[in-house]
């Protein structure tokens, strides 16, 4: 987000980042024979398919933007503006986040001891979270501290009047909890969806990050002075991602009543 914005980088970053965390985890259980041979299974398929195709449809989308505007005008939105760069931060943090939808996988033990401890099913995945969630704190946690000391913004809370240090603390805080969210409510929906389907909720979840940030991408005017061409493929992407959302929610109702 820093280099290409929030909605191309998002595209490409979460692109990479739906595709591993998906298919990988139904290979590694040896789960794809079914995928191809039940109606869920294919109907499944076919929606990340799609998903996958409006992924890219956005992603060129912001490609044809960043070559038809000249750097003045990108770098008025987006004043770090850096393609090359960009694309190399993307890959990596599109593949690395990837491993977050591994670590949820690999909890599923955690999630079934949750049950047998009394945890409605659909909180389970919320004991997974914790563990999973620990490593990223630490990191973060790590990283943030190291930079609040270089750069001295830590002045900010400690510093400041009592009310803004106070002020400072609660919008983080709301930030961090917002952001928890989308795993809580994320790890409701995989419930419902079922073991054998359970990975197409990771596609899902991308999805409508990359929808949503595509819009904060508008409303911030990153796409200020794109062509209204390029403004249409980008609407195609999104409409085709939600589309794609609602073929593998039908999987889910195959599989139910199948």
């Amino acid at each position: 987000m820093r280099y290409l914005g929030m909605s191309l980088g998002m595209a490409l970053a979460l692109g990479l980042t739906a595709t591993f965390g998906t298919l990988i985890p139904p290979i590694f259980h040896g789960q794809m024979g079914t995928l191809f041979t039940t109606n869920f299974g294919i109907t499944t398929l076919i929606g990340i398919v799609i998903a996958l195709v409006g992924i890219v449809i956005v992603g060129k989308a912001g490609k044809q933007k960043d070559d038809s505007l000249p750097d003045e005008v990108k770098k008025k939105a987006i004043k770090e503006f850096n393609y090359r760069k960009g694309i190399l931060v993307a890959i990596f943090s599109g593949i690395m986040s990837a491993c977050f939808a591994f670590g949820l996988d690999a909890g599923k033990p955690i999630a079934d001891m949750s049950i047998a401890q009394g945890t409605p099913v659909l909180f389970q995945n919320s004991a997974v979270l914790i563990v999973v969630l620990a490593g990223g704190f630490t990191t973060n946690f790590i990283w943030c501290l190291s930079l609040m000391i270089k750069n001295e913004t830590y002045k900010q809370i400690v510093s400041l009047k009592p009310a803004q240090g106070l002020r400072n603390l609660l919008f983080s805080a709301l930030a961090g909890t917002t952001w928890y969210f989308q795993f809580m409510f994320y790890g409701m929906g995989s419930s419902k969806l079922g073991r054998s389907l359970d990975f197409a909720s990771w596609t899902i979840h991308m999805a409508f990050i990359i929808i949503f940030s595509t819009m904060w991408g508008l409303i911030l005017k990153e796409w200020m002075g794109a062509q209204k061409e390029t403004k249409r493929i980008l609407l195609a992407g999104l409409l085709i991602l939600i589309f794609s959302t609602v073929i593998i929610g039908f999987a889910s109702y195959l599989k139910t009543y199948s």
